[in-house]
């Protein structure tokens, strides 16, 4: 079955970097674009980007762009967000997603907290 792992949340100062991984499986991830969501408490999802299978880069945050880039490594199944000068409107659970056979797999989310 389809699996969506994240890891590389965590506290972080403002200002400062994380990166976040989706580990994949049960899916040939190359042919499948991916997108990571974020949703911080009392707020809707929101798509933060997301990324073809050819690799190409869609759907940033109008929030984070400049600051975030995702990324994917077909070898490990894995993509990635880099993220970059972060803010603490920033503090999220972050989301891995991806639609595959037209109905969306969520990962369980890694949470970010960027405070001071």
């Amino acid at each position: 079955q389809v699996q969506l792992v994240e890891s590389g949340g965590g506290l972080v100062q403002p200002g400062g970097s994380l990166r976040l991984s989706c580990v994949a499986s049960g899916f040939t991830f190359s042919s499948y674009a991916m997108r990571w969501y974020r949703q911080a408490p009392g707020k809707e999802r929101e798509l933060v980007a997301g990324i073809t299978s050819a690799g190409n880069t869609f759907g940033y945050a109008d929030s984070v762009k400049g600051r975030f880039t995702i990324s994917r490594e077909n070898a490990k199944n894995t993509v990635y967000l880099q993220m970059n000068s972060l803010k603490p409107e920033d503090t999220a659970v972050y989301l891995c997603n991806t639609m595959w056979r037209a109905s969306p797999y969520w990962g369980q989310g890694t949470q970010v907290t960027v405070s001071s």
